[in-house]
């Protein structure tokens, strides 16, 4: 069986080390971007099965990229997890059309919790 795929979308790069480190351990494979204004080549190439992504990203920032992927046809099934330490996160992950959110400074324990769920709907 092949391992399940993240693509992380963040800008922060102690952040992305953090949770590539975690989510390599936990058996998934990780490729991490600090950009998202090519959300959709990455997606297309790199086939995740979830995708972390984070606000505050050069370029296009993290409510546009999501938006582009939610509204292609052949992604918008692909679950995204918006991680940002906005306040007004549930707004901002609303308006991206994010399927989840988790909020920083996060709990991996949380952010584990949150990806493993949406993993195994991916069944």
């Amino acid at each position: 069986m092949s391992k399940k795929k993240i693509l992380i979308f963040d800008d922060d790069t102690a952040i992305l080390e953090v949770i590539s480190i975690i989510f390599e351990e936990n058996g998934y494979q990780v490729e991490i971007s600090e950009t998202s204004h090519d959300i959709l080549e990455r997606v297309e190439r790199y086939r995740p099965d979830v995708i972390l992504m984070d606000n505050w990203i050069p370029k296009i920032g993290g409510v546009e990229a999501t938006k582009l992927l939610k509204n292609h046809e052949e992604f918008k099934n692909i679950p995204v997890i918006y991680v940002t330490a906005n306040n007004d996160i549930v707004a901002l992950a609303e308006e991206a059309q994010a399927d989840d959110y988790v909020a920083k400074p996060f709990n991996l324990e949380d952010l584990e919790d949150k990806v493993a769920k949406y993993m195994q709907e991916q069944i």
